[in-house]
């Protein structure tokens, strides 16, 4: 066996096997020296950044002064609690039951107000009317504009607000993130893989499914692989992080069986890391996972941590699945061998979660399966050995 090498002994895919690498801006030595002072066009982002700030400031012009003012004093009362030790911060923020501020366009509903009319939007942990939250917050926080019982105010219950997890761009880059390829709309970075003999042993791989990495079998081999992926914000080739490596590929022909959708994606060491992620708390926190799988069995306790759904625990429920998945454009394809996985509250994954690594539920985190699909609350998995002596390649961790 060859030596196990560190991350930062992995080879680079080499600029002829990839796609085309960002270019440097071009010499302006012969630019006539009177243009030389003018900025350069910004990107197509940044000017639509510009025009979105135009029309909020706009808007806003519109907006009665007494629900600026009070929309002003509770971003007040944000900036002191976020401004709480971790410890200190919960209970303040429960304690004001407030996470958020907005102007909004009324429904006619809200006492004062008529429909297209601008509405204070306060985002509230707990379920609260917006009378009791208009008295508590002209009582207890001093916004005297809410003592008037017509003042246009709307409570909206969303809980505690979490980032859009995993959807965010990271580097360098861990499990359970957002990723794919240059085409499609985005999927999850399941784990890191390397080969099993040379000279793929020396490449440090992306796991994920053939539909996150190939764009179900278009490939080909050397397109880009995005993080994030290109629905979250990702774009080529500024957010490149590996080249598309291997991929089995899926039979959509009538009566022929597959076994797995997977795929690897041979990444630059410096982007990637071999840590999974979850955020609790606001707080992004990395685990590592075994290196050495397991059988699925009924009833095992399994977690997996993913783009949309993030970090999720539940069990297996059936073994030797057999299922016909719809990969769109007509095109079914038939798994048999597969795990189904469900969870005892809410849903265990959602779309943009496929690539996802499953795990056992215990110290061990031992690779069980990768998650692919998924339906009614019913998440579906490729045991992880097929995986891995389809692709040929071993965990990293």
């Amino acid at each position: 066996m060859a030596t196990r090498k560190s991350q930062g002994e992995f080879e680079t895919p080499s600029p002829g096997e990839g796609e085309e690498q960002p270019r440097p801006d071009s010499s302006s030595s012969n630019q006539p020296a009177d243009l030389l002072g003018f900025e350069s066009p910004g990107s197509e982002e940044s000017m639509a950044a510009e025009s979105t700030d135009a029309e909020v400031e706009t808007f806003m012009a519109g907006v009665d002064s007494q629900i600026l003012s009070a929309k002003a004093e509770i971003e007040k009362l944000l900036t002191s609690i976020s401004d709480q030790a971790e410890s200190a911060q919960s209970q303040v923020a429960m304690d004001a039951n407030i996470v958020g501020v907005g102007v909004g366009l009324g429904d006619g509903s809200a006492p004062g107000s008529s429909p297209g009319d601008p509405i204070l939007e306060v985002y509230t942990i707990e379920k609260e009317s917006a009378g009791d939250l208009r008295a508590r917050l002209a009582v207890g926080a001093g916004i005297s504009a809410l003592s008037d019982s017509e003042f246009p105010v709307k409570a909206v219950h969303t809980g505690v607000i979490d980032a859009l997890a995993h959807r965010m761009r990271m580097r360098p880059a861990p499990g359970g993130i957002s990723c794919g390829h240059r085409n499609i709309t985005a999927g999850t970075f399941g784990c890191l893989v390397r080969g099993r003999s040379a000279p793929r042993i020396n490449r440090l791989m992306i796991l994920s499914n053939n539909h996150v990495l190939a764009n179900s079998n278009a490939g080909p081999l050397g397109v880009s692989v995005l993080q994030q992926g290109p629905f979250d914000g990702g774009h080529h080739p500024a957010d490149q992080v590996a080249i598309l490596e291997r991929f089995v590929p899926i039979s959509f022909a009538a009566g022929a069986s597959n076994i797995v959708d997977c795929a690897t994606a041979w990444a630059w060491p410096d982007r990637v890391r071999r840590e999974l992620m979850h955020i609790s708390g606001g707080v992004t926190r990395f685990f590592r996972v075994g290196s050495t799988p397991v059988a699925p069995t009924l009833g095992m306790q399994v977690g997996k941590s993913g783009r949309t759904t993030q970090l999720t625990s539940g069990r297996i429920t059936a073994v030797g699945v057999t299922i016909n998945v719809n990969y769109g454009s007509g095109r079914i394809a038939r798994f048999v061998n597969q795990i189904a996985v469900r969870a005892p509250q809410g849903d265990f994954s959602q779309g943009g979660d496929s690539g996802s690594l499953i795990w056992t539920w215990d110290a061990r985190r031992a690779p069980v399966a990768l998650l692919f699909a998924g339906g009614g609350g019913t998440t579906f998995g490729n045991p992880i050995a097929s995986v891995l002596s389809s692709l040929d390649v071993q965990i990293f961790s």
